[in-house]
């Protein structure tokens, strides 16, 4: 890969960050089990706190990807977004281990994973200009197998600097969880540190700019037409309705495994970040094994196979009683966790026309967040109903099988398969 895509591929270093300590391992685990009143209450206002997040990203998304295109300021609109997902993700570290913080805690990573989600839109919506048609598979996989190395490294240097430790360094108090909420510190400082060089590889587009005003209507009438032509692409309505399901059950599964582990095997803050190092391990493993052969592969089929196996791995984890075959399943399921968004990805860049990639992936994040706030408003229902974590992740299984089923009817042009 050439300078550009490797600046492009770093910024997945940096952001993976906070998915794999934030929303996955660390804070989610730590909410569940030192905030909240118990962990079964603590899965359902975890999951309606992703519903929330899930309909602003699903209102957002579509109309700020046009703005990006109309107004030519995708890098400036990225920086935005960043920026407020560093601060909103620093601000968890006042979330002390009384249940009264609970609605600051659920604030921060709220408002943190919305500036994510934009964040990625405009980022993912660089990507086409990378690499000719026939390399994106390879940039977009070996980038997603990028990031699960960054969040890899984040979560050794938050498992051996500052959980593990005793006495906790710093002069951090172990009794306040400061040892545990200093991660989310630590989160903050690593995607400040290395999100620069996608900023600096991928300027705006020189000349004169639109005024926001002006960017704000072309890019609300953009969307407007891009939605309304979506009746005349069926390929890509298709795509987007296919991920519309699977996405849901994806987000809510990564949203919850700790979540999971920690409450139904009661794995400790400690076991919960070796897990995810481990599953970050086999996760990078296949994303970056699955880019090098998914442009032979096929994107489609690449996403289909990944789907498939991720659905009766999760199964096997519904019914499973111990701890290792917890792990060994969980492990396996991680290969085939990278592969199904890379490709995803890249199947996008692909379909979307040139010159409109911010809009198309605009409505790409809206496939995966309109129904977004179904995965995680079902699961805490069904939880908050059965009082059972177990009955609550089934419901993943649902959104992945529909997902895959639609996909599956999905007939690319010949030279897109």
């Amino acid at each position: 890969m050439h300078r550009k895509a490797w600046a492009w591929a770093f910024y997945d270093w940096a952001n993976s960050a906070f998915p794999t300590v934030v929303s996955t391992f660390v804070i989610a685990a730590y909410f569940t089990q030192g905030i909240a009143a118990d962990p079964a209450s603590g899965q359902a206002q975890w999951g309606w706190m992703q519903t929330c997040a899930g309909i602003a990203i699903a209102l957002l998304s579509p109309a700020l990807g046009a703005v990006a295109d109309a107004g030519g300021r995708r890098r400036f609109m990225l920086t935005v977004c960043t920026a407020v997902m560093v601060v909103a993700t620093a601000g968890i570290w006042f979330a002390e281990p009384k249940p009264e913080f609970a609605l600051w805690a659920l604030v921060c990573v709220g408002v943190a994973t919305v500036a994510f989600e934009l964040a990625t839109v405009f980022y993912n919506a660089l990507l086409p200009g990378l690499a000719p048609p026939e390399k994106l598979g390879r940039v977009s996989g070996l980038a997603w197998g990028l990031g699960y190395a960054g969040g890899l490294v984040c979560l050794l240097l938050c498992l051996f600097l500052l959980v593990k430790p005793n006495p906790a360094l710093f002069g951090l108090d172990r009794e306040n969880a400061e040892h545990v909420r200093a991660t989310a510190l630590l989160c903050a400082a690593w995607v400040t540190l290395f999100c620069w060089p996608v900023l600096l590889a991928m300027p705006d587009p020189a000349g004169a700019r639109p005024g926001w005003w002006d960017a704000a209507r072309t890019g609300l009438a953009e969307t407007w037409r891009v939605l309304k032509g979506l009746p005349k692409q069926p390929v890509l309505a298709r795509f987007l309705l296919a991920r519309l399901f699977y996405t849901d059950g994806l987000n809510t599964l990564f949203a919850f495994g700790a979540i999971f582990a920690a409450g139904v095997f009661g794995m400790s803050v400690d076991e919960v970040i070796l897990f995810g190092i481990a599953l970050n391990v086999t996760a990078g493993l296949g994303a970056a094994g699955f880019g090098l052969i998914e442009d032979r592969f096929g994107s489609k089929r690449t996403v289909l196979v990944s789907l498939a196996a991720i659905t009766l791995i999760a199964g096997g984890l519904l019914v499973v009683s111990g701890k290792p075959a917890f792990w060994g399943l969980a492990l396996a399921l991680g290969i085939f966790m990278g592969p199904a968004q890379a490709a995803s990805r890249t199947l996008m860049a692909r379909l979307a026309p040139e010159g409109e990639a911010a809009a198309h992936f605009g409505l790409f994040a809206l496939s995966g967040r309109v129904t977004g706030f179904l995965g995680p408003a079902v699961l805490a229902a069904v939880t908050a109903v059965t009082q059972s974590q177990r009955a609550g992740m089934a419901t993943v299984l649902v959104f992945l099988a529909v997902g895959g089923a639609v996909l599956a009817t999905v007939r690319l042009p010949a030279g897109q398969r």
